[in-house]
C-alpha cells in the first residue's frame, strides 16, 4: 500500500457498555496515528490525553485522528462504518496497542494478556471474550476520565507509562518491522528522487496497477468488526491480543527477504 500505510475497515460494535455507550474497546498506540475516515452512519470517537477527554463526532466524510498516546474508543451511533488507516503498518497488529485496562491489570504482564487474548475464529464464544475484553477496558477508561475532569492528569500519565513498559521487549522486532516496512519505502523514495535527478528514472519502467479485497470479514478487533487484507506490509492478519503475524526469520536478513517476498507478492496480484 502506498506508504506503508495499512487499511482496514471497521463496523462499531452495537453492544452497550456499563455507561450506557455502545462501542468498542478504549486503547492508544504508542507509535502509531491512526485515522478514521467515515464512509457511512453515525458516530463519535472519544478520546483521553493529557489535555482532557474529547467527543468527536462522527458522519459520512469526516476524518478524524489522533497521535500516539490518545486513548480512543469508537462510540456506536447507527451504521457506522469507518475506513481506517494507520502509520507504520504491521506495527500494531505486532503488539502497538494497550487497552485501558484498570491498573493493577496493566502492573501484572501475564494478567494482562489473559485478560487481552480472544480465542480463535467469529462464534459466540470469541464474541463473549471480546465482550468481556471491551467491558474491562471502559472500566479503566472511566476511571482515568473521571481524573481528567477533575484536572488531574495523572493518572493518564500513569496509564501511558504502564503501557509503555507492557511493550518495552517487543521494541528491537518493531524496529526491525519498521526499517523493512515504513523506512524501507521512504527510502525507495529517495532512491526515486535521485534517479529523476541524474535523468535515469529505469524504474517507471515497473509502473503497474494492482488490486485487492478483503480477505477476512467481521474479525473481532479493538474497535468493532473489522475486515482485513492479507496483502503484506498492508494489514496484517490480527489474532485479538495485539500480537500477530510476524515474519518466519525475524533477523534482519529475514525481513529484508520477506520485504523482497511482498514485492512478488505484488507482481503477482490481480490487475
Amino acid at each position: 500500500m502506498p506508504g506503508a500505510v495499512g487499511l482496514s475497515h471497521l463496523s462499531a460494535y452495537d453492544w452497550e457498555a456499563t455507561d450506557g455507550v455502545r462501542g468498542g474497546s478504549p486503547h492508544l498506540h504508542l507509535v502509531c496515528t491512526e485515522a478514521y475516515v467515515v464512509t457511512g452512519g453515525r458516530g463519535a470517537v472519544q478520546t483521553l490525553g493529557p489535555d482532557g477527554y474529547r467527543d468527536i463526532p462522527l458522519r459520512p466524510g469526516t476524518v478524524a485522528w489522533f497521535t500516539p498516546g490518545t486513548a480512543h474508543r469508537m462510540a456506536h451511533g447507527g451504521g457506522l462504518r469507518v475506513t481506517v488507516l494507520m502509520r507504520n503498518s504491521g506495527l500494531p497488529e505486532a503488539g502497538d496497542a494497550v487497552f485501558t485496562f484498570p491498573p493493577e491489570v496493566l502492573a501484572d504482564p501475564e494478567r494482562y494478556a489473559a485478560a487481552a487474548a480472544l480465542p480463535p475464529g467469529t462464534g459466540p464464544r470469541t464474541e463473549a471474550a471480546a465482550r468481556r475484553r471491551r467491558d474491562l477496558a471502559v472500566e479503566g477508561c472511566l476511571g482515568l476520565r473521571e481524573a481528567l475532569a477533575t484536572g488531574d492528569a495523572g493518572p493518564y500519565r500513569d496509564f501511558q507509562r504502564a503501557a509503555a513498559r507492557l511493550v518495552r521487549a517487543e521494541v528491537p522486532r518493531w524496529r526491525e518491522l519498521w526499517r523493512a516496512g515504513a523506512l524501507a519505502t521512504a527510502e525507495r523514495t529517495g532512491a526515486q528522487l535521485d534517479a529523476l535527478e541524474t535523468g535515469e528514472p529505469a524504474y517507471l519502467g515497473d509502473a503497474t496497477a494492482y488490486r485487492a479485497a478483503p480477505t477476512r470479514l467481521a474479525g473481532f478487533g479493538m474497535c468493532g468488526h473489522r475486515d482485513e487484507y492479507a496483502l503484506p506490509g498492508t494489514t496484517l492478519p490480527y489474532d485479538g491480543r495485539g500480537y500477530g503475524w510476524e515474519p518466519t526469520d525475524s533477523s534482519s536478513a529475514g525481513l529484508a527477504r520477506a520485504g523482497r517476498d511482498q514485492e512478488r507478492f505484488f507482481s503477482s496480484a490481480v490487475r
